[in-house]
This record gives structure tokens, sequence and C-alpha cells, in this order.
């Protein structure tokens, strides 16, 4: 039986992150801590032996990616279809004039002009179909995306209806969650993680249904 993981994580900081502006698609690079967060975070990464690396071809993201090729030694793939939520209106600004300028938007977190959540899932899912066919059983994927992306993405493609995506909370720079495949499927092992995946150990039913 596969035994495939899937670990989806947010790129390093920026400078736009700092100051809580909406990046979007807008094509910010991580800042000097964004890159000693993501070679910190490669070298705990490197160690889960990945078959595979694919990446937003956003710079903040690619360079990302970079970090952890550099210590493994593979090759990143980008897929535009990783990029983050088209912000329309709002990107570039910071999350008070969002509020001030577009409060009925902002109610429903729908940015003017952006892209709606369901075209994000869509795109995501597609992403992750096409890098798992490069995954062989057994083996870990380790994709490169953005925060909104990665949390509509995955949700959606793990089957959590709308109204629920609410309850998750949101990945911090350089953290990421593991998807893993068992005997009923996929489900999330972690989120929001900046530590290596440990075993589950537990009388709850879900240590046990892999």
């Amino acid at each position: 039986m596969s035994t495939r993981k899937i670990v989806l994580w947010r790129h390093g900081q920026t400078t736009w992150n700092v100051e809580r502006r909406f990046q979007g698609t807008t094509d910010i690079p991580l800042d000097e801590t964004g890159v000693e967060q993501a070679a910190r975070s490669a070298r705990l990464l490197a160690a889960l032996e990945p078959a595979a690396i694919v990446a937003s071809p956003l710079r903040r993201a690619a360079a990302t990616a970079q970090a952890l090729s550099e210590v493994t030694g593979l090759e990143v793939t980008h897929d535009q279809d990783l990029i983050e939520r088209s912000g329309g209106a709002w990107e570039g600004l910071t999350n008070h004039e969002i509020r001030t300028r577009y409060p009925a938007e902002h109610a429903i977190w729908q940015p003017p002009g952006g892209e709606d959540v369901e075209e994000v899932a869509k795109r995501f899912a597609a992403a992750v179909e096409r890098a798992l066919e490069r995954v062989p059983d057994d083996g870990l994927l380790v994709m490169v995306s953005h925060g909104a992306a990665i949390r509509i993405g995955m949700l959606a493609w793990l089957g959590f209806p709308e109204e629920l995506w609410g309850r998750f909370g949101g990945l911090s720079n350089c953290s990421w969650s593991v998807l893993e495949e068992g005997r009923i499927g996929w489900r999330l092992a972690e989120h929001n993680a900046g530590t290596l995946p440990e075993p589950v150990l537990s009388d709850d039913r879900a240590a046990s249904d892999g």
C-alpha cells in the first residue's frame, strides 16, 4: 500500500509580511530573516529525504525551495498553479487600509478583482495531482507555496467543506503542513509545524488508521 507524504511548505518572511501588506501575486522577495528561515527549515526537511520539490515561481517561494534544493541536490520544478491567491485591488495595501477602504469585501474576504477561493482550490489541486505522479510509493513530496493558497488548496483537496475552512489557522512563515496517504485516503497529519513530524503515539483511532 502506498504511504506517500506531502509537505506543504510556506515561503519565508518578506518585508510585506512584516508590514502586513497583502502580497497576492506581487513578486516580493524574501527579506534577510526569510532567507535565514528558509535555510534553517531546509536543513530540517532534508532529513526527511524528499523525492521531489515543486514550487510556486514567485520569488519568495522559489528562493525558499532553492534552499532545500541546495542541501538535497534535488532540482526544483516550478508550477504556476502554486502561486498565491490574487488580491486584485488589495495587493500592496495593509490590513488596516483594506478594512477602511473595502469594509464589505473585507467582511467576506473577497478582494475586488481578485481570485475566488474556488479558482484557487481548483488550480492547487491540479498542481498536487501533477506533482504526485513523480513521487514513488513511500516517497515524500515537498510543495513550496503561499499561506492562503496552501490553506485553501489543502482543505479543498482533502474534502473539507468551505464552511469549515475558517476552523483551521494560517501558516506561519516557513512553517508547513503534512499530508499522509493511508488506508482510507489522504489526511492532515500536522498543520503549521516548524519541526520534523513525529509519530503519533496515542489511543486515538486516528493514530492507527494509516
